[in-house]
């Protein structure tokens, strides 16, 4: 069922609701614009929260590590390591001269860009053993996140959760997500994007 994960805190999600209906702008064709918060500018004080939010969704299955890629899920990401007490790590979409020859890498569709970007993670920080709580921004057909959890799989780290700010449900992301068996949580589901309107899925307890 669509809708706020059980548990979930009914403020922060009311709150990130507002900002997205007060700010955010469809662009068409299930782009949804949300720069003066999340992607652009960011909002550190609601970040903070929904990190606060993730961190206590995601504590019972002891994450030991964050992942998201660059760059809009750095916030979100960064927040909720720091209320769990653990690093996080971003992959990166260009090689710096940095990272090692051998490198954690698989490919997904970039849905602004209009075509395939690389996602690359140094094996120095995803080492075998290790529980990864992947954070996104966005959840709307999975494929990112489902790149992510192939970088995971292959540094031999344990996929443990995912959480999204903003779930596009109406892309079937989470759909594509269930062979991954693991929790699944957003923090606002969007269920419809017809015309200049964005309506929201209905609570889910």
């Amino acid at each position: 069922m669509f809708g706020r994960a059980p548990g979930t805190n009914y403020k922060t999600m009311k709150i990130l609701e507002q900002r997205i209906l007060a700010e955010g702008k469809n662009l068409g064709s299930g782009i949804l614009k949300v720069d003066s918060f999340v992607n652009h500018q960011v909002d550190p004080v609601l970040m903070n929260a929904c990190g606060e939010e993730f961190a206590r969704l995601f504590a019972p299955v002891r994450p030991t590590k964050v992942l998201t890629c660059e760059i809009s899920g750095i916030a979100p990401a960064l927040t909720t390591a720091i209320h769990l007490g653990i690093p996080v790590v971003y992959a990166r979409k260009t090689k710096p001269i940095t990272m090692p020859d051998t490198v954690l890498m698989a490919t997904a569709p970039s849905h602004t860009k209009k075509k395939d970007v690389s996602l690359m993670a140094s094996p120095e920080y995803m080492r075998p053993g290790e529980r990864i709580l992947i954070i996104d921004d966005f959840l709307a057909t999975g494929l990112t996140i489902l790149a992510l959890a192939r970088i995971v799989k292959a540094a031999g780290g344990e996929l443990v959760g995912v959480g999204a700010l903003i779930e596009k449900s109406f892309e079937g992301g989470r759909a594509a997500l269930a062979e991954l068996n693991v929790p699944v949580r957003s923090l606002a589901v969007i269920a419809g994007m017809d015309g200049n309107a964005i309506t929201f899925a209905k609570n889910a307890d």
